[in-house]
């Protein structure tokens, strides 16, 4: 009975083995057919999830395949992240699993580009250092406004704003300043960062008068273009998340690789 237990356990062993590897071939086989898709220096990583993996090779459908692309150059931008997530993909078996073209059917696929404070900070042109993102909820817009803030910042809605904070000089004197700005997205996917309030000292410093918010509006006022997104996706959403602006989208019906040159 011991051993045949423990021949179970190998058995089993070497099932998951081979799922995991064959798993691999497939991620590889994605990875390639997603790099010349989306025109990327490297390989993404990719994820295809689910188990086990070769009941949905044999089938050829998969439920879930993740997709993300580091540290890409765009324009000025030096770091973009850009991930997918595709679902409910077929694929031929043969295909995924074969040295030959891929052909990839995904029923929906969203499409996401992530911009770091970094690249912001540079696109500031050097005048502000140590840049971060911070997100921002109704409470506290609701205390900005109590603390000075224009009053119509009580009725944003938080996922429409974010809060830049970062050391730069005013009058001579290098200072902290807490700026909470609008972001607008606009002209199919460009980022417009427009400050709404600006307290030199800190997110609870006093409000700045009118006159002297002025100079600091413009030098924080900038337009960001992250590229395409993946996949012909259209940015529908803008928001501030984990100290990144992130600029998404979703799309439907769509073929990647040999089969592409007959999907709209």
């Amino acid at each position: 009975m011991k051993r045949l237990i423990i021949g179970l356990l190998v058995l089993a062993g070497l099932l998951v083995a081979a799922d995991f590897g064959a798993a691999a071939l497939a991620e590889s086989a994605v990875s390639r057919q997603m790099r010349e898709q989306l025109a990327l220096p490297d390989d993404p990583d990719v994820r295809i999830n689910g188990f086990p993996f070769l009941t949905q090779a044999a089938a050829g459908t998969y439920s879930s395949i993740d997709v993300v692309a580091r540290r890409l150059q765009v324009g000025d931008l030096q770091e973009v992240e850009v991930s997918a997530q595709l679902r409910d993909v077929e694929a031929p078996l043969s295909e995924v699993l074969g040295s030959g073209p891929t052909s990839l059917r995904v029923g929906t696929a969203e499409g996401t580009a992530r911009i770091g404070a970094a690249d912001i900070e540079r696109l500031l042109g050097g005048s502000v250092d140590d840049l971060r993102i911070e997100t921002l909820d109704s409470e506290t817009l609701d205390q900005a406004v109590a603390d000075g803030a224009d009053a119509s910042l009580a009725d944003v809605d938080p996922d429409t704003v974010a809060r830049l904070v970062g050391v730069t000089t005013v009058l001579g004197q290098e200072t902290e300043v807490a700026v909470i700005v609008g972001l607008e997205l606009v002209d199919g996917g460009t980022v417009r960062i427009v400050p709404r309030d600006i307290r030199i000292g800190g997110p609870d410093a006093p409000a700045l008068p009118e006159v002297v918010q002025e100079p600091l509006r413009a030098q924080f006022t900038v337009s960001v273009d992250p590229g395409s997104l993946p996949l012909q996706v259209t940015p529908t959403s803008l928001r501030a998340r984990d100290g990144l602006l992130e600029i998404s989208g979703s799309t439907t019906d769509r073929v990647l690789g040999a089969g592409a040159g007959g999907t709209g």
